[in-house]
Order: C-alpha cells, then structure tokens, then sequence
C-alpha cells in the first residue's frame, strides 16, 4: 500500500477512533457482561430462576395467572416463560393497574410467588438498555448503531495499518516485546491483540448492527433469501369482539396445544399482542438442537384460544434463521461455554482499544510538540 494512502487511513483511524471511543468503551463493558447475563443473575437473584424443592405435579398456568391478577393487580398478561428443566421456576411478566410492567417468578409446583420486581428495575433489563441505546431509548439507539458501524470501519482500518510492508516483519508483528518501554508495549498490545481478536470482533460487531438498523438486516434477508421481503412476524386475530369467555384454561391450554404441535423437548413462551388486532405468539425453543434459539412459532386467538396457524423451525426461510442465530453469535451462546468465554475476552480487548488508542495518540502529540 502506498505510504500516502496508509497516512490517510491513519489519520481516519486515530480521528474516528478518540470520537466514538467513550461509546465504544460503554459498548465493550456492557457487552461483556451481558454475555454472561443468565450465570451472573441466576447467582444473584436465585429465587428467580430455581425452585427450592422439586414436586411431582405442577399447577396450571392459569392458576398462576389468576394468583397475580386477585392478589398483586395485575390487569394485563404480557409474557409467561415455561422451561422443561423441572428445577425452574414459571416466570410471568405482567402490567398492573399503573400500566408498570411487573416481572414475577413462580413455582409452578405450589402457584407461590417467589419473588417480585418491577421489570425497568432489573439490573440487567437496565444494562441492555444501556447497551443499545444508551438509555435514550431512540436517540441513543441510532448513536451507538453509528458507533458500531464506526467500529467496523476501525476494525478494518486497523488491519491495515498492522500490516508490515515487507512479510519478513510479519513475526515482529504477532508478538508483544513486554520487556520494552511503555509505549512500545502499549503500541504493541493494540495492534498485536487487535489483530488477534479481529475476525471475532468484527463477527459481533456486524451481528450488533442487525438490532440497531433495519437497512442493515434488510440487506441479511437479500443476500439470504434475494428478497427484502419477509413473513410477518405477527398474524391478525379473526375474532373481532372478545366474548368474556370464563375460560378456567385459558392459557393452559394454549401451552398444551403448542407442545403438541411441536412434539420435540423445548421451553414454552407466550407472548400477549400489545395492540387490538394481533394474535397470540407462542415460541417453543428446540432443547434437542445443539445450536440455541431455534424456536417453532404458533399462534393462536386471544379471545378463544383457537390455533391459528403453526410455523415450524423447518419452514422458516434462510433470511429467518440468520435472524434467529443473530442474537446467539453476538452473545457468544452459539456453541455453550467455550464460545461465551472467547466472547467475553474479547469484549474485555476492546474495552482497552479506546484506552490503549487515546496513549498512542497522546505520546506521539508528545513527540510532536517536542
């Protein structure tokens, strides 16, 4: 590469880079942590996710529902999650007469409540707020999705500028001389693990811009499917004027039709419509599948608990199935363990990037005013 070029790719580099390195900074520390969300909140708040003794029948659902309603205010369902682990508790999320959504778990065993919070107050309901949009909902949505796609482009630059002129110097460039000064350690630190953890970083920097923008996951979808075009994720209720039907088995029954739909061993949810127009979703994820989130979808009427339609994992098109591993490659969940721990190293690296960047760019202001 010509000397000029790289300069002018340096100069963008160091200039993008002190711009956007306080969003990346938040961006890294929040993400690192929220790869290990489930471990960290289960060790935390226990009492939310297991029950302390194991029963052998189980209430229903509606059961657990109608204790919420009668006894804590709660006027409208939103979500109920189901798990086949028998060691886990029911957990419901409802709104009360605040119209404040209210998170509860539940043993399912007994219908008792374990334990209650109202959901903005959970640490880590905070920590992706944070994390996406920067709390200002969004407005900081599209600051740090600009911020990520500046990432990118840092990314990619950077291999650039790490790139020896001749190969011999290339051994130079794969190790750090810890026993030099500083600045030299400093220098190679950024470099040399920038180019190490390139090719991850890059991976969760472009799955991160498939929440931020919609362009961006349009583009997925064409180069997955040749069309921006997709199914919609919801599907109208037929029923048009809710009959107040005493249904004692309401949702129970949505839960047992879901399951025998898709006959395989997964976790339940289901998701209450926000508007007037839409059906029920239930989502059952596939245990059997080493791969996670690869959730079957059903729907099913809100009044009368009626199926509507079945959308099986199989049927989804390839644009879909990107979209569902989307959210498992960027956490790093994608293959358990291993890939978790790899994810949050590097996230850890890039924590260091914005830090380890603004000394290189203060030494050599040094060496110029010299």
């Amino acid at each position: 590469m010509k000397k000029g070029l790289k300069k002018t790719v340096g100069m963008i580099h160091l200039w993008l880079g002190l711009g956007s390195g306080l969003i990346v900074f938040i961006a890294a520390l929040t993400g690192s942590l929220l790869v290990f969300e489930k471990e960290i909140d289960t060790a935390i708040h226990p009492e939310f996710y297991n029950v302390t003794t194991i029963g052998t029948t189980k209430k229903t659902i509606d059961y657990c529902t109608d204790i919420l309603q009668k006894h804590y205010d709660i006027k409208k369902i939103t979500r109920i999650y189901t798990f086949n682990d028998p060691a886990r508790t029911m957990q419901i999320l409802g709104k009360d007469t605040k119209k404040k959504a209210q998170f509860f778990s539940i043993d399912p065993y007994t219908g008792k409540v374990l334990a209650t919070t109202p959901q903005e107050k959970r640490f880590f309901v905070f920590l992706l707020s944070l994390h996406r949009q920067l709390l200002m909902v969004d407005v900081g949505k599209i600051i740090m999705g600009t911020s990520c796609l500046i990432f990118v482009f840092m990314l990619i630059s950077g291999i650039v500028l790490w790139w020896p002129k001749k190969i011999k110097n290339m051994k130079q460039r794969l190790t750090v001389k810890w026993g030099a000064s500083f600045k030299r350690v400093n220098w190679d630190f950024h470099s040399t693990f920038g180019f190490y953890s390139f090719l991850i970083l890059l991976i969760i920097s472009l799955t991160g811009l498939s929440f931020a923008f919609s362009w961006f996951q349009d583009g997925v979808y064409f180069l997955a499917d040749g069309t921006t075009k997709r199914p919609s994720a919801k599907v109208k209720n037929p029923t048009k004027i809710d009959p107040k039907l005493n249904n004692t088995a309401f949702y129970q029954s949505i839960y047992n039709k879901a399951d025998s739909i898709f006959p395989y061993t997964g976790n339940i949810q289901i998701r209450m419509p926000v508007d007037t127009i839409n059906s029920i979703l239930v989502l059952k994820e596939n245990l059997e599948k080493t791969i996670p989130n690869q959730s079957s979808a059903a729907y099913f009427d809100k009044y009368t608990a009626k199926e509507i339609e079945a959308r099986p994992y199989e049927s989804f098109s390839n644009g879909d199935k990107i979209k569902r591993l989307n959210y498992p490659i960027h956490t790093g969940s994608i293959y358990g363990l291993p890939t978790k721990i790899l994810a949050f190293l590097v996230s850890l690296f890039a924590l260091t990037l914005p830090i380890t960047g603004l000394l290189i760019w203060l030494g050599k202001k040094k060496k110029t005013a010299k």
